[in-house]
């Protein structure tokens, strides 16, 4: 049996369908999805999480409809404007993971301010990764350790990269999630924290994004604490 996770993250799957299913349009869902955020950072404090790691916008997500990523863009706006003090208040931290050097100015004086606000926040960490992706995460990083062991001289060996290349992840400083959940059914990653995520649980779940709530979120966790994690090993008196 597992202990109970410190870090979960989630691939926020199936507002558009939520949205056409109900003769709506796609970012309809989207809205509701902003209301699946607030529930589920409240759900994952009173369930003792520490890390709540969010897939809201991927590198890939530019190719979607102009219309629809403008509107992803001002929900962002509308979420860092109203909930940033509440988080506060709720002793929440946030931090925000991808390269947001590619959004949009005011956008990203709004994730320094929320970022600075909470920074000494300890209920949770909630980090919610904006124009990311796993590979383009982990190339970075090898760039920047490179720079950083040859300007200290350091050798560039298997043993030494292993150990200094997590430093320069963009979740550096938390720990690798304990699970994966993927909304709406499908059954991949999509470059999600491919390094950070190499023995994490999967959990993929039917529910659409904007219904997901606090029992399926303990679903997860219970299913995680049945499982066995042996990270390549095996159990003691097993062969």
């Amino acid at each position: 049996m597992s202990q109970s996770p410190r870090h979960i993250a989630i691939i926020m799957d199936g507002n558009g369908r939520w949205a056409t299913q109900r003769g709506l349009p796609r970012t309809a869902g989207h809205q509701r999805g902003v209301e699946s955020v607030k529930r589920v950072v409240e759900a994952a404090v009173e369930l003792g999480v520490e890390y709540l790691t969010l897939f809201g916008f991927s590198t890939e997500n530019w190719s979607r409809p102009v219309d629809e990523v403008r509107e992803l863009m001002r929900l962002l706006r509308m979420y860092l404007r109203a909930e940033t003090a509440e988080l506060h208040r709720n002793n929440i931290r946030l931090k925000v993971i991808g390269r947001r050097e590619e959004l949009e100015p005011d956008i990203v004086k709004m994730i320094e301010q929320a970022e600075n606000l909470t920074a000494n926040n300890t209920a949770i960490t909630v980090m919610i990764a904006l124009n990311y992706g796993g590979r383009q995460d982990i190339l970075c990083a090898a760039t920047q350790m490179a720079r950083a062991m040859a300007e200290q001289g350091i050798e560039p060996t298997y043993e030494s990269a292993e150990e200094y290349l997590p430093q320069f992840l963009s979740t550096a400083g938390a720990p690798d999630p304990d699970i994966l959940i993927r909304t709406s059914g499908e059954r991949r990653i999509s470059n999600f924290l491919l390094w950070q995520c190499a023995y994490s649980e999967l959990f993929y779940c039917d529910t659409l994004w904007p219904d997901f709530s606090k029992v399926d979120l303990e679903a997860a966790i219970a299913d995680f604490k049945s499982r066995d994690r042996r990270f390549g090993g095996v159990k003691s008196g097993k062969q």
